[in-house]
């Protein structure tokens, strides 16, 4: 888990993710890990969970 600020909940769909990528997308670990963290910050920064919210 990269980030000390995720919650719980984004802690867990870090780890989904990362497991998805590997398990059927066939990706490598660190590949993986880039991809959810990644999706993660974009999902926190779109529902305003992050202090720079994504623009409209």
């Amino acid at each position: 888990m990269p980030e000390k600020e995720w919650s719980p909940k984004r802690e867990r769909q870090y780890e989904h993710i990362k497991k998805s990528e590997m398990e059927k997308e066939g990706r490598p670990e660190e590949t993986a890990k880039r991809i959810a963290a990644a999706t993660v910050n974009k999902t926190r920064k779109e529902k305003g969970e992050t202090k720079e919210q994504k623009k409209k």
